[in-house]
């Protein structure tokens, strides 16, 4: 059960980095109320906690239904920095910024999380596959690549900072 929800977890928090809005129902044993936050606050929409009552399941599934994703998702923004996950585009003060996939992947998952630290095993969650895991190395090179194509288009230097021994988060603008 202890590995099921890691797993459910951490699968809707990679849903959610990779722009998926579909709504998400976790349905569980596990019935803290930390449990529940900690699914909620991955992405979930709603957590149901086992043995489910079958109407009210459906209920929930419905206004889940209801709710739909007919919104567009909102545009994540640091500074004049811009990253629209309905149409995958990325600018800087309006200058378009052409990404590869995983740089896509990797700004979007930096502005999903501002401040916050992520280290490099939580970058790999959220953006490789579980099938092919890359090397540190690989993850240095995309973020370096990332800060190149950052400074080409003229974002302060180091707009993603390098947290010693630990991780990567975004630099504070001023």
């Amino acid at each position: 059960e202890g590995a099921a929800k890691v797993v459910g977890i951490s699968l809707c928090q990679r849903l959610r980095s990779h722009g998926y809005s579909t709504p998400i129902l976790l349905i569980t044993a596990r019935d803290t109320s930390t449990d529940k936050v900690n699914g909620l606050d991955a992405g979930a929409d709603d957590y149901v906690v086992k043995p489910v009552d079958l109407p009210e399941l459906l209920a929930r599934i419905r206004a889940l239904l209801r709710r739909g994703n007919t919104s567009s998702p909102p545009i994540l923004q640091w500074g004049s920095l811009k990253l629209d996950p309905s149409s995958y585009e990325v600018s800087y003060r309006d200058q378009p910024l052409r990404l590869t996939p995983k740089e896509y992947s990797l700004l979007e998952l930096f502005l999903r999380n501002g401040r916050r630290v992520l280290s490099r095993s939580m970058i790999i969650d959220h953006v490789w596959s579980f099938e092919a895991p890359p090397s540190p190395d690989t993850v240095k090179a995309h973020i370096k690549s990332l800060r190149q194509k950052l400074k080409a288009v003229g974002t302060p230097d180091d707009v993603i900072e390098t947290i010693h021994s630990i991780g990567y988060r975004l630099k504070q603008i001023s």
